[in-house]
């Protein structure tokens, strides 16, 4: 069996359906396309400067109506990590009807901030430009990611119409608003004490610059400095026992946000380190507590209609 599986995995290899890095056994348990789900894997959505990024699509097969979508940013500090991350909550909720997406985007040791957030969101903006193909529902996009990923979808939900985070990725006529985010232990606030307590050394790439030296740059990259009454409701996913982001920026966040008369919840995870979602005890019911809050903020798939 083992053979068979290993004979098939080759040939679809060979035919480009199924990109080589599926075959990476960084995922926990192993990563497999459901039966119901077609990957689409690699495909450009944007070359700032020359430099091809791209994403994976996990499409559900069924062609009822427009489907909601979620795009998923990995996490890494910005310097590392890979969109293989998320590919199984991707293909998870195409398996629910909607259009997952894993996105690739410029890490820190190539270009500095707001570079990542401009590719997050030419990403959003390629989605409503091929929405008729992929047959997406252009209101209906949410964003999700963990750690530093979670940062950038969080900036995606707190910086709609803010034309210095656009970038030059393509599709300018798109809007790169998204509709709901989820964010899995996000960093959410550089500056003070939050600023002291992170990653010095990742923060430091990613922006270029110390705390000391810029703090209204450190300020301008905390999404939590952008919220606002127009802001995308949020998920917060975090554990209490984080080191690297301390929970209680999910806490103010939450706040802030309810304060501006915008949605937001926590999603708490007792004793959970920082990264606790993609493994167990915590991969399943951070997944389903996901999968709820996007159907509730987006609406349900059409195949969930029927």
């Amino acid at each position: 069996m083992r053979h068979a599986i290993i004979t098939i995995l080759t040939v679809l290899l060979l035919a480009g359906v199924v990109p080589a890095e599926q075959r990476d056994s960084d995922l926990n348990p192993p990563f497999e396309i459901p039966l119901d789900v077609e990957m689409r894997a690699d495909l450009v959505y944007a070359s700032p400067g020359g430099r091809d990024l791209h994403l994976d699509l996990f499409l559900p097969r069924s062609e009822d109506g427009l489907a909601p979508a979620v795009v998923y940013l990995h996490g890494g500090g910005w310097r590392s990590g890979n969109k293989r991350q998320f590919w199984r909550q991707a293909a998870h909720m195409a398996t629910r009807g909607f259009v997952g997406v894993s996105v690739e985007y410029r890490l820190s040791g190539e270009a500095k901030f707001p570079a990542p957030v401009e590719d997050a969101k030419a990403a959003v903006r390629w989605l409503r430009a091929n929405a008729s193909e992929l047959g997406i529902d252009t209101n209906r996009i949410g964003a999700a990611g963990g750690s530093a990923g979670g940062h950038l979808a969080a900036m995606l939900g707190t910086t709609s119409g803010v034309q210095k985070f656009e970038g030059d990725g393509g599709h300018a006529e798109f809007s790169s608003r998204v509709q709901a985010v989820a964010g899995f232990n996000p960093a959410l606030d550089f500056s003070g004490i939050g600023a002291r307590e992170a990653d010095q050394r990742a923060l430091y790439q990613f922006l270029g610059s110390s705390y000391q030296e810029n703090p209204d740059l450190w300020a301008e990259a905390s999404p939590v400095r952008h919220v606002g009454g127009d802001s995308a409701p949020f998920l917060f996913l975090h554990g209490t026992e984080d080191r690297t982001v301390p929970y209680r920026q999910s806490v103010e966040m939450r706040d802030k946000l309810e304060a501006a008369g915008v949605r937001a919840e926590i999603f708490t995870a007792d004793g959970a380190p920082h990264g606790f979602f993609n493994g167990p005890p915590w991969y399943q019911p951070s997944l389903e507590a996901m999968e709820e809050f996007f159907v509730d903020t987006l609406g349900a798939p059409s195949s969930d209609q029927r």
